[in-house]
């Protein structure tokens, strides 16, 4: 392959991995054409693909940008799989995979400049949440607390509310019984005080 062809593929792959935030690695030795074009569909049903390109190639391409250094997993033949999908998505799907064949070898996956070598690291990485996942999570707990507070609102919270307005309620009437036993100690106070009459 001329150095021109290899330039232009560079850069083709370079612009495919602009907006990668993480990748997957597989070995594609041992899939016949069959396996292959299977997974490429499921892939593609996701809204991901599979890439199986030179290694020197895939580093340089990748020296730019988010998944600098996930050069670490390649190691001969290497098949990159990117896309839409969150990678814990990617991470289940290839484990699925793996169960259906057992040949195929996962090198691991790759974000956030960590990578996640083997089988092992797949399966670390398909543990995690995804996104919907986490962001559940994260409206359940709000959720969640705000249940927390409107249930002691309505038990014993609202009994103090209701015994509160009850007080507010009486008060215009207490005031009012109040008054004129007021106004009886004011005027027998100054007859009290008077000095006796000689």
């Amino acid at each position: 392959m001329s150095k021109k062809i290899k330039n232009l593929i560079e850069k083709e792959l370079g612009s495919e991995f602009k907006d990668v935030e993480g990748v997957a690695v597989i070995n594609p030795r041992g899939m016949d054409g069959n396996k292959n074009n299977k997974l490429r569909l499921k892939l593609h049903g996701r809204g991901l693909k599979m890439l199986v390109i030179k290694n020197t190639l895939a580093r340089r391409a990748s020296e730019t940008t988010r998944i600098k250094g996930f050069d670490t997993l390649l190691d001969g033949p290497s098949a990159v799989i990117f896309g839409k999908a969150g990678l814990p998505d990617i991470a289940r799907l290839l484990l699925d995979e793996k169960k259906a064949d057992d040949k195929l070898e996962l090198r691991g996956m790759f974000f956030d400049g960590e990578a996640y070598p083997g089988e092992a690291g797949v399966k670390t990485v398909g543990s995690f949440p995804t996104r919907e996942e986490a962001i559940a999570g994260i409206v359940g707990a709000i959720l969640g607390a705000g249940g927390g507070l409107l249930a002691a609102l309505q038990g014993p919270g609202g009994s103090l509310g209701g015994i509160l307005s009850a007080i507010e309620e009486k008060a215009p009437k207490i005031a009012e019984e109040a008054a004129p036993v007021e106004a009886a100690v004011v005027d027998a106070a100054p007859a009290a005080d008077a000095a006796p009459a000689v």
